[in-house]
């Protein structure tokens, strides 16, 4: 996912995506095995915090989100050995920055095939920046059901919020400008794992 105040719907051609601007300079700050290890450090996190599985679902925020739900919830089987729920959550017609909008995105599905009520969710989503995104995917999930509790978990904090609202858990917090870009890769859908910062050349910085 790359996501900037600019462009919330990012250009992807079979998996790989395009950057209109091309001043932009790409940095990796997580490889393929450090992607792992974040994955495996947050699963360990989540079961210390809610004192192992029993009372947990996870529902991931479609498209990065579901991915690495789907990731966290089979470490977190691994270690528990047993399943843990697992839904995805499409806030398409949550998100307040569509009205007006001549391109309008797709509709997703929300598959969440369980009961929320009085369970305790974790809300994952790759990127946390404004907290838009995940003030629509908890008007979502209220709508659904009536959980005991939410957490939420994101892969990278990128700062800039516009909202009051905080990661419980967090892979990596990376400091950016309003012009920079954070891109998720993941094999599922891009054919690698990685993140990557994107910044701007400093003459474009400056204008």
């Amino acid at each position: 996912m790359i996501e900037t105040p600019d462009a919330p719907f990012p250009l992807r051609i079979g998996g790989i995506f395009v950057l209109e601007d091309e001043t932009l300079r790409k940095k990796k700050i997580i490889d393929s095995a450090g992607f792992q290890r974040t994955v495996n450090r947050l699963a360990h996190e989540v079961l210390e915090k809610n004192k192992g599985s029993g009372n947990l679902v996870i529902v991931g925020i479609r498209t990065r989100g579901d991915y690495l739900a789907r990731r966290i919830a089979a470490k977190v089987e691994e270690i528990e050995k047993d399943a843990v729920p697992v839904g995805t959550l499409d806030i398409t017609m949550y998100r307040d920055d569509l009205r007006g909008r001549l391109d309008q995105p797709r509709l997703q599905r929300t598959d969440i095939l369980f009961d929320l009520a009085s369970k305790n969710v974790v809300l994952i989503d790759d990127v946390l920046y404004t907290g838009r995104t995940v003030r629509a995917a908890l008007n979502a999930l209220m709508d659904i059901g009536r959980p005991a509790g939410i957490e939420l978990l994101v892969l990278i904090d990128r700062g800039h919020r516009e909202l009051p609202i905080k990661a419980d858990f967090v892979g990596k917090s990376v400091p950016t400008g309003r012009q920079d870009q954070i891109q998720v890769a993941m094999s599922e859908v891009d054919g690698e794992d990685g993140v990557y910062l994107l910044t701007p050349d400093e003459e474009e910085r400056k204008t």
